[in-house]
């Protein structure tokens, strides 16, 4: 597994894993600007702050309710009565308010404010998301959980939010208050390796579904089994990562985010990883009996350990790729690297 992915290599892993390719080239992420996570996030707020200051954030109806001396809407008398408001010329009144003060505003200013409490951020990056949040006018900020973002509607309407909203979400879950009071750090999800191989499963998918003639999904596969009922809901199903398949072809690829592909044991020579290739079998069989693939094959994908590698060889019958797709290379060559596997 590569230890440090370039900072612009991790933007496209993440525009593909949220299918958001279409803001890929709105954000400048060179290598020379952004040498940090840190930095990368500020820009992608900063730049997502600034599209919705041209084309307008988002407004929406949210339920108010206050006190006040011009009645509007319901007016709530048992409050009323209770806090004896009367006496003050005023009454409590729910209404509905046209207001940029919306869930997904919210989260979005909350975050930019969170960003400046990170210490390693670039000071002219922090200045930027100042001036962003003096645009933000009436928009509050909210406390901030993990439940709070699946409640955030996105529609045709406010789509431009869904790549923000996930980037706020992802820094949310990254941030980690420091031992200094009002500081925060990013926990380097590069080194998570189980995040890691989400990212990166969703990253081939999404890629082969762009860039492939193939037909992509992630099948649930079943064992051949019998038994008595409660003995067989103890099995669980197989999950594939990505599937692949056309009128010539069907292919089950496994995605493998380890940092090791080989094993040694002793002084014995390295070699293939056993369980990936049981797994992979296990599929493969599976595919074929239950889907009616007669001519499966299979894929192990591995992110570039010390070296770049590609066996292709027959292994139970069924053909099987182990290769290797390195993630510090330009772009250019990753996305050739992933074309080319799936030349028969």
């Amino acid at each position: 597994m590569p230890q440090d992915i370039p900072i612009q290599n991790v933007y496209y892993l993440l525009c593909y894993a949220w299918d958001k390719l279409d803001v890929a080239g709105t954000i400048d992420v060179s290598a020379e600007d952004s040498q940090t996570l840190d930095d990368l996030f500020a820009r992608v707020l900063i730049n997502g702050t600034d599209y919705l200051v041209r084309h307008g954030f988002d407004r929406d109806y949210i339920l108010e309710r206050e006190k006040t001396p011009k009645l509007r809407g319901r007016i709530d008398v048992g409050a009323s009565m209770q806090r004896q408001t009367w006496r003050q010329g005023r009454m409590v009144c729910e209404f509905d308010e046209f207001s940029y003060n919306v869930l997904h505003n919210r989260i979005l200013r909350t975050t930019i404010e969170q960003m400046l409490r990170c210490s390693r951020l670039d000071h002219k990056l922090a200045d930027q998301l100042k001036q962003k949040l003096q645009l933000m006018g009436e928009i509050e900020s909210i406390v901030l959980t993990k439940p709070l973002f699946r409640r955030v509607r996105i529609h045709r309407n406010n789509r431009q939010y869904r790549f923000l909203m996930s980037v706020c979400e992802l820094i949310y879950d990254s941030l980690l208050p420091t031992e200094n009071q009002g500081e925060s750090r990013f926990q380097n999800f590069l080194r998570e390796e189980k995040a890691m191989a989400a990212l990166f499963e969703k990253f081939v998918k999404t890629f082969y579904s762009r860039h492939s003639d193939f037909e992509v999904s992630a099948p649930h596969l079943h064992w051949s089994q019998d038994g008595p009922r409660e003995s067989l809901d103890l099995i669980p199903r197989m999950e594939t990562d990505v599937a692949l398949e056309s009128a010539e072809r069907q292919i089950v690829l496994d995605c493998k985010f380890y940092k090791e592909a080989f094993k040694a044991k002793g002084t014995a020579s390295a070699r293939f990883n056993s369980n990936h290739l049981y797994q992979i079998t296990a599929y493969l069989r599976n595919a074929e009996r239950e889907k009616g693939w007669s001519n499966v094959e299979g894929i192990l994908l591995y992110p570039a350990v010390a070296q770049n590698f590609r066996h292709d060889l027959q292994l139970d019958g069924y053909r099987l790729q182990i290769a290797s797709i390195d993630l510090d290379q330009d772009w250019t060559e990753i996305h050739h690297g992933l074309i080319t596997l799936l030349e028969a």
